[in-house]
């Protein structure tokens, strides 16, 4: 009999590249049977869903809707958006653990949860406008606190973004050159991941051994470049808040802690990164091959 494996966010990125890299391992498609989890059903995306999975309703809202959702499952993988409210901190982490406080009240046996670092606490309190990541790390503290196995997953920039966010990307100048304008130095790296083909590689790892994985996080990003550069100027912070259509101190913080506190993750960034590419099966997308795929319409 196969384990259940409740994937929230399954019409999304990140849920979505986990239930297609399960479908498609001949292991691990023995051992799980997918339940995707998504707020409604009706959507075109979980109707098309439907023909592969199992797809229920379940919205951290409404914890009866999780209650029937988690029934019976075995593992469960959750992540959150962001709010972008003055309380966003709390009700993001609030989502996160509903989830886990139904989990363990249903039974489950193992959570592995998309997290990212506290910001806050790793600038020492200087940048303390990246709610999303301080969200995540309040969430992932309570649910290591919790009676159930766990284990995390951290992830780089989507490279999704470029299409997502535009305004992130690359502008074109008056003289007619496509410039990524930073108010950071760009001898600094900005991690990249392709969220939909690779995202699930990681969670997969920890599927297919979860007692080795238990306790850890995988924090991945691309670790290897293309060696391509792209046209690279630095302005000033203001000028970088006023070109963001909105949270330009969130956007502006994350860079700035970026830069100042060694990396992405903090100061052991490309240790962690590297821990976590050695570990999984399969090789990760290129930024270059990516945007080969997924050009940018830059007109």
């Amino acid at each position: 009999m196969k384990n259940i494996l409740a994937v929230f966010g399954a019409t999304g990125i990140q849920g979505g590249s986990i239930i297609n890299h399960v479908l498609n391992d001949p292991e691990l498609s023995q051992i799980y049977e997918i339940r995707a989890i998504t707020r409604d059903t009706t959507s075109d995306k979980a109707k098309k869903l439907k023909e592969k999975v199992t797809v229920v309703e379940g919205d951290v809202f409404d914890p009866a809707s999780l209650a029937t959702a988690l029934n019976g499952a075995h593992t469960i993988f959750a992540m959150t958006t962001p709010s972008f409210t003055p309380d966003a901190v709390e009700i993001e982490s609030n989502s996160a653990k509903t989830i886990a406080d139904v989990a363990v009240q249903k039974g489950a046996q193992y959570i592995i949860f998309s997290t990212l670092p506290s910001v806050t606490e790793l600038s020492g309190g200087k940048y303390t406008h990246v709610t999303p990541f301080d969200a995540k790390a309040v969430a992932e503290k309570y649910i290591r606190s919790l009676p159930i196995k766990s284990a995390f997953v951290s992830y780089g920039f989507f490279m999704e973004n470029f299409h997502t966010q535009p305004f992130l990307g690359p502008q074109k100048t008056s003289d007619g050159t496509w410039v990524l304008a930073r108010h950071i130095s760009s001898k600094h790296k900005v991690p990249y991941i392709d969220a939909t083909g690779d995202a699930g590689k990681f969670v997969g790892a920890i599927l297919a051994e979860p007692e080795k994985y238990a306790g850890k996080t995988f924090f991945a990003i691309l670790s290897k470049t293309t060696g391509k550069t792209v046209v690279y100027k630095q302005i000033s912070l203001d000028d970088f808040e006023k070109s963001l259509p909105f949270a330009p101190v969130l956007f502006s913080e994350g860079l700035s802690f970026l830069e100042e506190f060694g990396g992405y993750f903090g100061p052991l960034t490309d240790e962690l990164v590297t821990w976590a590419a050695g570990n999984i099966k399969g090789r990760l997308t290129t930024l270059e091959e990516f945007l080969r795929a997924n050009p940018l319409q830059l007109v």
